[in-house]
């Protein structure tokens, strides 16, 4: 069995798949470790096939190509980590460039029992310069929703939040253990961010150790359309329903369900403060920052109220068809 397979999936992009496969190829690692690639083709209608086939010819015994026909990055995941051969499963995005000892630092620590998983950094490619309206530190960074930026600092520990999806591995042994990626939950056609942050929380709310890894770097190209403020308000409202859909449910207080507190609490003081914060603001990067939360709150109130409506709809279906429902909503993409 080999010992580590490095999954990425990828959807009608060639041309940046042929660069993140080139520089996962010229990764740093032993002889002694046997490791592999393996590209799950999301239905892709481009070159996807013609690029990975031309890196099996040049990296015999390196590559492996699978199609998964099911639209959703969630499904193609789960079909990776079902025929992945490592017992160390590796994920990278397929528009990220690895530094060539990033695979090696990030799974170092996943041969013994001691931790289930690792993230390391993503950071911006080198040469790139923010706009004037955006701050990549400080109070009003936007760096995640610019390109998933992950970046704890330089001191390895243990992580107490989720590492991200474009540079993440874990033991294949936790997928048999606790399920694999929602598919409820991902990239379109999906609405709802986060498969990647709920698998992370699942295994850490179960006691599982998750290892932050600065020297495992990979770096996330921006692209011209992420440097558009639609992009980002658009990011961070999708990212509001995600944060309700992950949340845990909880009990009601003094007998008024949690969700009717939620709506009432951000229309009636969250809301509010975001606007007025927004409008009020005379730096350009605060300015902005406050617009995109109040987007955020705005998709966290989306949520809530489908997620109530959707209670309604159910509750008042005949019995027989409430439990199908729940039945068929209760997948949350094992394997």
């Amino acid at each position: 069995m080999k010992q580590i397979t490095v999954i990425v999936c990828t959807y009608n992009r060639c041309q940046s798949l042929a660069m993140t496969l080139e520089s996962i190829a010229t990764s740093t690692l032993p002889d002694s470790i046997n490791w592999e690639v393996l590209v799950v083709d999301n239905n892709s209608r481009d070159r996807t096939c013609q690029v990975v086939e031309d890196f099996r010819r040049r990296y015999p015994g390196r590559f492996r190509y699978l199609f998964e026909p099911r639209q959703g990055k969630s499904h193609a995941l789960n079909t990776g980590v079902r025929e992945a051969h490592g017992a160390i499963l590796a994920f990278m995005d397929d528009d990220v460039l690895v530094e060539p000892t990033c695979l090696l630092n990030l799974t170092s620590m996943l041969h013994c029992g001691e931790w289930a998983g690792a993230g390391g950094r993503i950071l911006p490619a080198r040469d790139f310069i923010p706009p004037r309206w955006m701050s990549l530190n400080g109070p009003y960074s936007l760096a995640g929703p610019l390109c998933g930026t992950f970046d704890l600092g330089e001191i390895r520990r243990e992580l107490d939040r989720p590492p991200h999806g474009a540079n993440m591995a874990f033991r294949k042994d936790m997928f048999g253990k606790y399920g694999g990626f929602r598919i409820d939950l991902g990239p379109p056609p999906r609405k709802v961010q986060g498969e990647d942050t709920e698998f992370c929380q699942r295994l850490m709310r179960a006691g599982e150790r998750l290892r932050y890894e600065p020297s495992a770097i990979v770096r996330h190209p921006v692209l011209e359309y992420r440097l558009r403020k639609k992009y980002f308000l658009k990011w961070m409202f999708k990212h509001g329903r995600a944060v309700i859909r992950l949340r845990e449910s909880r009990p009601p207080v003094w007998g008024i369900p949690r969700n009717y507190l939620g709506i009432a609490n951000r229309i009636g003081h969250l809301l509010p403060v975001c606007a007025l914060r927004w409008v009020g603001a005379v730096d350009p990067k605060g300015r902005f920052w406050h617009k995109c939360w109040t987007w955020k709150i705005s998709g966290e109130l989306v949520e809530i109220s489908s997620q109530l409506l959707g209670a309604t709809r159910q509750s008042q279906m005949p019995k027989i068809n409430a439990d199908i429902i729940q039945a068929s909503g209760s997948d949350r993409g094992e394997l």
